[in-house]
């Protein structure tokens, strides 16, 4: 499956998407998570340990061909987003979006013109390293766009964001989220917390867009998917190793 086909798969709003969350970095990670049955695989470069130089290694890593390679990215940069698209992500999760217009710089460095102003080159992984770069209209796709969504003030125009051409999915950073949520409602209990991620939800339902969460509470799943969120990824690969290590530990204290 090309990319074009597998944005069209994550654009689906009738199926749960699942995502596997990579901080590490380390292609054997990476392939081992791609041999499971997720939707899209996201490489952090705002928070994980990978960099930019061990993009590419990681991509190779992954095997499946279904899955949609997603980058993070923590600030606004179009020359990283061109050099990310071209070396074969589907698409782009942009951290701290906060207006309609800062969603719509992000598009605009994603897509090639007309829709924006990407560089095109023929000789990117992307087309194969120019073996099938001619015909670019007809092998270009609409790139992913995650915008996340991670302050109140983001929280506040959801449904600007929402209704923006080319957002397929507003993503919601649940630890930087409540964090700026209780600078502002430090007299409110932690369970009307969920208010707000109704709100989001509310906000990609109603004009036709998708809602996504890092979760972590797998137990949470079935109130957040009755506010509307269908891409969800269960903690991270990070995570995974410490719950599995404290496990370990902790069955080894009882011996």
């Amino acid at each position: 499956m090309n990319n074009r086909s597998i944005a069209e798969s994550v654009r689906n709003r009738k199926k749960i998407h699942k995502g596997a969350w990579m901080s590490i970095g380390h292609p054997v990670i990476s392939e081992l998570a791609s041999s499971y049955d997720f939707d899209w695989i996201l490489f952090d470069l705002e928070h994980g340990c990978i960099s930019e130089n061990a993009l590419i290694s990681n991509f190779l890593a992954v095997k499946n061909d279904n899955l949609a390679i997603l980058v993070r990215i923590g600030k606004f940069d179009p020359l990283l987003i061109s050099r990310i698209l071209d070396w074969g992500a589907a698409g782009i999760m942009l951290s701290h979006v906060n207006s309609k217009e800062e969603a719509l710089k992000c598009i605009h460095a994603m897509n090639y013109p007309p829709i924006g102003s990407r560089g095109f080159s023929s000789s990117s992984r992307s087309f194969l390293y120019g073996k099938s770069g001619h015909g670019m209209k007809e092998k270009h796709f609409n790139p992913l766009f995650f915008a996340q969504i991670e302050t109140m003030q983001g929280v506040e125009v959801a449904e600007e964001i929402a209704k923006t051409d080319g957002v397929d999915v507003l993503f919601v950073g649940p630890t930087d989220l409540k964090l700026n949520w209780q600078l502002h409602h430090a007299d409110q209990s932690s369970e009307e917390f969920w208010n707000v991620l109704a709100r989001v939800g509310t906000a990609a339902t109603l004009h036709k867009k998708q809602a996504g969460i890092l979760v972590k509470n797998i137990e949470d799943i079935p109130l957040l998917r009755s506010l509307g969120y269908s891409h969800l990824s269960v903690a991270s690969d990070v995570g995974i190793l410490r719950d599995g290590f404290a496990n370990i530990t902790d069955k080894l204290a009882d011996i």
